[in-house]
């Protein structure tokens, strides 16, 4: 699979301007894949599609680094990229025996500017086994236009996508929000899923998010589970699927 490769954990790196064009034009442009993991069946389910700058001289670049820099427009060029990307490599992972439902995390201003359906409906692969794309938005971004997500969802849907709630807890949404946004999936924010197993407010946070998904007829998917312990506590909460940092 040309650019792409499996990641784990990020450095901290700074801001770094380094023009999207130029990088798609170079080749330094990477489209990585975090793997998504079932907690129940203890097997690999799907992918969250990452960007990544590989630059010749400052190295690998993290998005923490390149995308405060990105202005409005870039970012939608990049959400796009991203998008063909993810469908176009569905294929080479279902080659490689990999039927895995990928996601692709996008800024919710590009549901209202990118023709995403249309994107959808042009570049999805054709076999009937394709389990459809995730869309994953930010949930302090997505609460700000609830009106938006909802309007949008139908057609996503007919399309085969669905929407993750990205981050959820870092945004303190309100119930109302949530009741109101179509999400088939709830990721629960890092922060809170570190120490889950020892730190009893942070273990509160992560079953209330649990529960709450699961009331909503959705998954629950906890970021950032670096230990063993943490991966126990959030399997006996009843997480649905797991992710690294």
């Amino acid at each position: 699979m040309p650019d792409t490769q499996f990641i784990s954990s990020p450095p901290i790196l700074p801001p770094h301007r380094v023009p999207l064009a130029e990088a798609m034009r170079e080749g330094w442009l990477e489209i990585w894949y975090q793997p998504k993991i079932d907690l129940r069946r203890r097997c690999l389910a799907g992918a969250e599609a990452l960007a990544r700058i590989h630059h010749p001289q400052d190295g690998l670049l993290w998005p923490e680094s390149f995308l405060p820099t990105l202005d409005d427009a870039e970012l939608a060029t990049l959400a796009r990229h991203g998008l063909e990307t993810v469908l176009g490599d569905w294929t080479d992972f279902a080659a490689a025996g990999f039927n895995l439902k990928l996601a692709v995390n996008l800024p919710a201003r590009a549901l209202g500017d990118l023709p995403i359906a249309d994107i959808v409906a042009e570049r999805r692969p054709q076999a009937s086994d394709w389990p459809g794309l995730i869309l994953e938005v930010n949930e302090g971004e997505v609460v700000r236009d609830v009106k938006l997500v909802r309007t949008l969802a139908p057609s996503l849907k007919a399309a085969g996508v669905t929407l993750a709630l990205d981050d959820f807890g870092a945004g303190y949404s309100s119930f109302a929000s949530l009741r109101d946004l179509p999400f088939d999936a709830l990721k629960i924010d890092a922060a809170f899923v570190k120490d889950c197993a020892v730190d009893p407010d942070n273990a509160a946070i992560c079953q209330t998010a649990i529960d709450l998904a699961h009331r909503f007829g959705s998954t629950a998917v906890a970021e950032g589970i670096e230990s063993m312990a943490d991966l126990q506590a959030l399997v006996a909460m009843g997480c649905d699927f797991g992710q690294g940092m």
